[in-house]
């Protein structure tokens, strides 16, 4: 028991009744205010431009315009990619719906040089990028093993083990800082995440060595079936004090936060002083990946309150009240949303089926024992079906 509890409990103790319900009506109502955590909002749920004295941003209507866009294709593209997987065209789906200004946000405020390494979710910051959707398909057909030169793109690829891509992009920062370069390093990853590690590590090594690297949390609420609140007992950006270097919360489903506050963390991160945790406080409304149902754990309720807050719509309010947009450019907006959805569904669907044998070649320089066993096996085993041949 903690010192705090046994006072508080003696402290009970010698009260009376009456104020006990006292301080019970006030301890309740304080925790009523403080249901909405703090964070940077540049927007409201309902398109209100706010104030920020630390961060704040200053956008043409063209850019906004393009945010705007940025967020409905990411969305067009994850349903598609929903689809294609719910008809048997793709093995899987780690849906971004509800988290597209975090990504969007955060991804317009990188410069070409700049290095990402994201996790498996990442389908917004990938367009931000210069990367094909179309490739990151590949992989959830089971089709190729990435598709994409993380180095023409300064993308790295998708890391499905959770927390390690921290790790690399803390070394990779660490390898920037001896080159003398002035470029910034990004890692996404989630509040399931945070638990690992290889996430705690890399604040270790990343404080210690002072790197250029931007830590960027997006805090959808749940890791998996695992709610928030039972998976720390402190807001994850107030971890990075322990460590030695600032954390921010941000409103993540507010794509004007996003973009300011971690456009000020990579400044910083090339001014060389080192990293910053962005918690990025947004909701997953999907299920966690199409093979998840979150009906089983999470109220309908609670989505319900997450979509007043989508990152879309807000910033679609705000453009139409201010005239930054009109009719045609939404009407102009849609057609090429459905002409990308059309794109992807028939690329997906002409991805040509590798061969058989090729996950065995390449994985040694010379040969190896048991892959040529293994190796062996398959062929046997696909020369068992009907029509089958072993190459």
């Amino acid at each position: 028991m903690t010192v705090e509890s046994t006072a508080a409990r003696k402290t009970t103790r010698r009260s009376s009744g009456a104020k006990r319900t006292t301080s019970a009506a006030s301890a309740k109502k304080a925790a009523a205010q403080s249901a909405e955590p703090e964070l940077v909002q540049l927007l409201t749920p309902e398109g209100e431009r706010v104030q920020h004295p630390e961060y704040d941003i200053d956008l043409s209507a063209e850019e906004l315009r393009g945010l705007y866009r940025d967020m409905v294709l990411s969305r067009r593209f994850d349903a598609e990619a929903t689809a294609l997987q719910r008809q048997g065209e793709l093995g899987l789906w780690a849906s971004l719906l509800g988290q597209e200004a975090a990504q969007i946000g955060s991804g317009r405020a990188l410069r070409d040089d700049d290095y990402v390494f994201p996790t498996y979710r990442e389908h917004a910051v990938a367009w931000c990028r210069g990367v094909d959707p179309t490739n990151l398909l590949g992989m959830f057909r089971g089709v190729n093993n990435g598709g994409w030169d993380p180095n023409s793109n300064n993308f790295h690829l998708y890391t499905i083990v959770l927390g390690s891509q921290t790790l690399h992009a803390t070394g990779y920062a660490m390898g920037i800082a001896k080159d003398g370069a002035d470029s910034a390093v990004i890692a996404y990853f989630g509040d399931g995440a945070s638990s690992q590690g290889d996430v705690n590590e890399s604040f270790v090594f990343s404080a210690v060595y002072n790197a250029p690297v931007v830590f960027f949390c997006q805090n959808n609420q749940w890791a998996i079936s695992e709610p928030i609140e039972k998976q720390t007992r402190v807001p994850l950006y107030q971890r990075a004090r322990g460590f030695g270097f600032p954390g921010v919360r941000v409103d993540g489903n507010d794509v004007l936060a996003c973009l300011a506050v971690t456009r000020s963390a990579l400044e910083r991160a090339r001014r060389g002083e080192g990293p910053t945790l962005i918690e990025a406080y947004t909701y997953r409304m999907a299920a966690h990946t199409t093979s998840d149902d979150p009906t089983r754990y999470r109220r309908d309720a609670e989505r319900e309150e997450w979509e007043a807050k989508d990152p879309i719509l807000r910033l679609k309010a705000y453009m139409e009240r201010e005239g930054h947009a009109d009719a045609a450019f939404f009407e102009e907006l849609e057609t090429e949303s459905e002409a990308l959805g059309k794109h992807v569904r028939e690329v997906v669907r002409a991805m040509p089926v590798p061969e058989h044998m090729a996950i065995f070649d390449n994985v040694y320089a010379d040969g190896h024992a048991l892959v040529d066993e293994e190796r062996a096996q398959f062929a046997a085993y696909q020369a068992s079906f009907e029509g089958g041949e072993a190459e």
